[in-house]
């Protein structure tokens, strides 16, 4: 994933995004994943690690302990997500060789109950066992967490990750508004609980040399 995240400076519930225009309240929450398996892909990083830490933030912001599960060569460029808010402090960074070790460290994570939202960060093309999978989903069910899968797909009609177990599946994108703005969208493929074609978008500044 790309090192640098954006900074938000525009308030989601000020922008004109699907859900808001329905009445409905915005589906891009940690309250809206907590019990299930999301998968946020894009074709590149794009903006996945933005909209990620959108929900770090959204967690830590209700009292709800938050993990970032890595490889040693992926990572996020803390200065950027201390600008945006997080608690970094308060953020548990695991690191582990594959993407089948991560899985195992959020099994673990999982089943002690201690985490609201765990974050894997798989990169491109991850695999793991349909048993650990299906492990994964009822230990965040049984303690009504969150577990976002990040994912990289340089062809989209790649296989995801996480199949039928995953009740959200969304697409990430980043358009540039200004300068330094960009435009970082949510788009859901897959949603268990609502219809998919919602979508939520923010407006962040981007750090310095992003294009």
């Amino acid at each position: 994933m790309n090192a640098a995240a954006l900074r938000d400076v525009t308030p989601a519930a000020h922008l004109p995004h699907q859900a808001e225009r329905a009445g409905e309240k915005p589906a891009w929450t940690y309250a809206e994943l907590c019990g299930r398996i999301a998968e946020l892909t894009s074709p590149e990083a794009s903006a996945t690690l933005t909209l990620a830490f959108a929900l770090v933030f959204s967690a830590q912001k209700k009292g709800e302990p938050a993990a970032w599960i890595t490889s040693p060569d992926s990572t996020f460029f803390p200065p950027d997500v201390d600008e945006g808010g997080v608690d970094l402090s308060a953020l548990t960074v695991v690191r582990v060789p594959d993407a089948h070790a991560s899985a195992r460290a959020a099994d673990r994570l999982l089943r002690s109950g201690a985490f609201g939202l765990i974050v894997l960060d798989l990169g491109e093309s991850a695999k793991i066992p349909l048993a650990l999978q299906s492990r994964l989903l009822s230990l965040a069910q049984t303690h009504a967490a969150a577990l976002l899968c990040l994912t990289e797909k340089l062809d989209r009609s790649a296989t995801p990750v996480f199949g039928s177990l995953a009740s959200l599946r969304c697409e990430a994108s980043r358009t540039r508004v200004g300068d330094d703005r960009f435009r970082c969208e949510v788009e859901a493929v897959k949603d268990k609980r609502r219809a998919p074609g919602w979508t939520h978008a923010e407006v962040c500044r981007g750090p310095a040399g992003i294009r």
